[in-house]
């Protein structure tokens, strides 16, 4: 027997809240309730919970499509770029995307949303995707050995703090205060020593 195919309205009903909803948590983040979308969407809460039966569902739907596309982007970054670039490339996407998406950035900073254990459980772990280039990009002398995954991720949680309450037009400073992230993150001439003088200054504060 052939599973029974959900009705056309139905369907139109549940695109409709994932639009509604991709808008809102983009513009808005995170915390906007659910009847809140579904008011907005022109459906009762009820049909909303009938597709998404708990808000972190709705989270998923929207959030997980976005990284996938981000992973894939990541393995194809790895493939096709030296891996200082492709570290870097991914990192700067990933704060613009935040940048630009209010949920997805509270979901990488990890308000209200686990998002990387998500991501992982969905097969879109980005969050491994980014430590892989890193890795590649310490081994190959591109970034300091002395940071680890957390140190970026707090980095790029930072460049986001900067990008709060700003408009798109205020993008071109959000991408000055990410290049010189991304200047103090690569490797510097080594020292007589052999240590590397990024390591040094770093200490010297």
């Amino acid at each position: 027997m052939t599973a029974k195919q959900p009705r056309a309205d139905a369907q139109r009903n549940r695109a409709r809240v994932l639009e509604v909803a991709a808008q809102v948590f983009a513009e808005e983040g995170l915390s906007v309730p659910v009847h809140e979308i579904a008011r907005r969407a022109g459906v009762g809460t009820g049909t909303v919970s009938r597709h998404f039966p708990h808000k972190q569902d709705l989270f998923a739907a929207i959030l997980l499509s976005r990284l996938e596309q981000l992973i894939a982007q990541a393995g194809s970054l790895a493939g096709q770029q030296d891996p200082g670039t492709a570290f870097f490339t991914l990192l700067t996407t990933l704060v613009r995307e935040g940048a630009t998406h209010r949920g997805l950035a509270e979901a990488l900073a990890g308000a209200g949303y686990d998002l990387e254990t998500a991501a992982e459980e969905a097969g879109y772990d980005v969050t491994a995707g980014l430590r892989g280039l890193l890795d590649r990009a310490q081994a190959a002398g591109a970034v300091r050995n002395d940071i680890d995954y957390a140190d970026v991720k707090a980095l790029i949680t930072g460049c986001l703090v900067r990008a709060e309450g700003r408009t798109h037009a205020d993008l071109a400073a959000l991408d000055r205060v990410t290049a010189i992230v991304c200047d103090g993150l690569r490797a510097g001439p080594v020292s007589p020593t052999g240590e590397s003088r990024a390591g040094d200054q770093t200490r010297g504060f």
